[in-house]
């Protein structure tokens, strides 16, 4: 505990993007607030980049057809539109907020008038008759393309930051995680629609879904920064961590991912989908990333809930709602993910210790976190087995067979606390997810 309450005093939370690695005691400088600009270079001659540039012209781009489709009176298209337009304006504004102060109030401005011509919209929509609703829809919606425009303006004033490398991007996205991700969603997908899902909606939400993860995943990396120069040469070499993405490239890069996602899925799929990504999104960044992960031991087994979203995600996307088999996938992975993640603590204990993070090794022990591994372990298999009656007998029976290796792999950890058991129960545990979502995808094609 000591080491952990040590890290704590020598870390710094905020999400700033001044932190910069100590190279002598290998430590982030402290971080001073919500501005994510260096304090080397002023607001003034800070340079947006490429992101949010797209964000931008894509937001007023889309705000522009929003006022069309509104004069025009194209009902449907018009408010599908608007939600393509909204989360775009709202990432540009959050990335302002964070990175470039002297953009926010424009940015800020054009989300709350679009926001009123969408609240006017509603008082149309359910009156009859409303003629000042109607010119103040339009006229809102108009003001905010004006005020988008500002912000596109204001944006193309400077050379923009170059863009760091392709795979630099593409490791910000973490595409390990989101892999199986994809799986678990796809596989909600498959349940939901109780066979194969039409190809052009499985794409869809596919490419939404992945968005959504990969823009958690960036975000994850700048608000890491900190601890992944602590926790060894593997961190300490990711792309933010090590300077070859700035904080601020890696923010808009994130937040710009993020508002495809909802834009793409709201306007192509259904707004319930969207809502499930997004929520999954801020779930990770938020409450576990910003919060959890650094204050309790059980950080992980209130943040697993984070990444047993994408079954409902896809389920809702086939069906465009919820029901029973999407919650029991949801659990699945929920009571999935500590077992998993605490066999990765147990090879990574001192790492997680020079970083001060609070996993469960590093609080309670070995000895205990193999007891911890094992009582999931068999409540997931139990878990697993009951709700075969929901997701087919050939789902159950991969259930049992695969869920009886898990547990026996849990078991000789309990006997063996070596790094190379939880290595083994470790990479067990991403295929025994993977192999028992594609069973439950299976199934309808087979029953």
């Amino acid at each position: 505990m000591d080491v952990v309450r040590q890290g704590r005093r020598e870390r710094s939370y905020p999400l700033d993007m001044d932190a910069t690695e100590d190279a002598a005691s290998r430590r982030p400088a402290p971080h001073r607030g919500m501005a994510v600009h260096s304090e080397a270079s002023s607001t003034a001659t800070a340079a947006p980049g490429v992101h949010l540039r797209l964000l931008t012209v894509g937001g007023a781009v889309a705000t522009g057809a929003v006022v069309t489709s509104a004069v025009l009176e194209l009902g449907t298209t018009h408010w599908g539109i608007a939600l393509v337009a909204l989360p775009l304006l709202v990432a540009a504004a959050v990335v302002a907020w964070l990175a470039y102060p002297a953009l926010f109030w424009r940015a800020a401005l054009a989300v709350g008038l679009l926001g009123l011509a969408i609240a006017f919209g509603g008082v149309v929509a359910w009156s009859d008759g409303a003629t000042w609703s109607d010119v103040l829809h339009v006229g809102t919606a108009a003001a905010a393309l004006a005020a988008s425009l500002l912000v596109v303006v204001e944006v193309f004033r400077r050379a923009p930051t170059p863009l760091a490398s392709a795979r630099d991007y593409l490791t910000l996205t973490k595409p390990r995680i989101m892999t199986l991700l994809l799986v678990t969603g796809a596989a909600g997908m498959f349940v939901g629609a109780q066979g194969v899902p039409p190809l052009g909606l499985f794409v869809v939400a596919m490419t939404g879904l992945a968005l959504a993860c990969g823009g958690a995943s960036a975000l994850n990396h700048v608000l890491d920064r900190d601890i992944d120069v602590l926790m060894g040469s593997r961190t300490r070499e990711r792309p933010v961590a090590s300077g070859r993405v700035t904080p601020a490239q890696a923010l808009e890069f994130g937040l710009f991912l993020s508002a495809l996602s909802f834009a793409l899925l709201a306007s192509a799929v259904n707004l319930l989908t969207a809502v499930l990504a997004l929520v999954g999104n801020l779930f990770y960044v938020v409450v576990y990333t910003r919060w959890l992960k650094r204050a309790t031991p059980q950080n992980i087994v209130i943040g697993g809930a984070a990444g047993a979203v994408p079954p409902l995600v896809g389920y809702a996307a086939a069906t465009g709602d919820l029901a029973l088999p999407a919650l029991w996938l949801f659990l699945i992975v929920f009571l999935w993910t500590p077992p998993h993640f605490w066999a990765l603590a147990l090879m990574i204990k001192n790492a997680y210790a020079a970083a001060g993070i609070p996993m469960l090794p590093v609080v309670r022990g070995d000895r205990e976190t193999a007891r911890q591994i094992l009582l999931y372990s068999i409540a997931l298999v139990a878990f697993t087995v009951a709700v075969g009656f929901w997701l087919g007998p050939v789902y159950t029976a991969a259930a049992v067979v695969l869920g009886g290796i898990l547990v026996a792999l849990a078991v000789l950890l309990r006997r063996d606390l070596s790094r190379a058991r939880a290595q083994v129960l470790f990479h067990y545990s991403l295929a025994y997810l993977a192999l028992l979502f594609v069973a439950a995808a299976v199934d309808p094609l087979l029953t």
